[in-house]
């Protein structure tokens, strides 16, 4: 009884671990992952400005209505 109350113990902890794996994935790392994809998508879907003016790497551009900034694609 006395195995079997630590291999009780062993999966409990296991599962409280991988818990936490997912609840921090959850929370912080996929909200990351998720918007740079959104913001990509948008980039590529947009129109852009021909060329970047002031050199620092990105360009306005136009979405729906809405203007942003895009890393310049040359």
């Amino acid at each position: 009884m006395k195995e079997a109350t630590g291999d009780l113990g062993n999966t409990i902890v296991v599962a409280i671990c991988v818990a936490i794996l997912l609840a921090f994935f959850y929370f912080v790392i996929w909200p990351i992952i998720n918007q740079n994809f959104v913001s990509q998508t948008a980039c590529e879907k947009a129109v852009c400005e021909g060329k970047d003016d002031d050199g620092d790497g990105m360009v306005n551009c136009v979405l729906d209505g809405q203007r942003f900034t895009c890393k310049f694609k040359g």
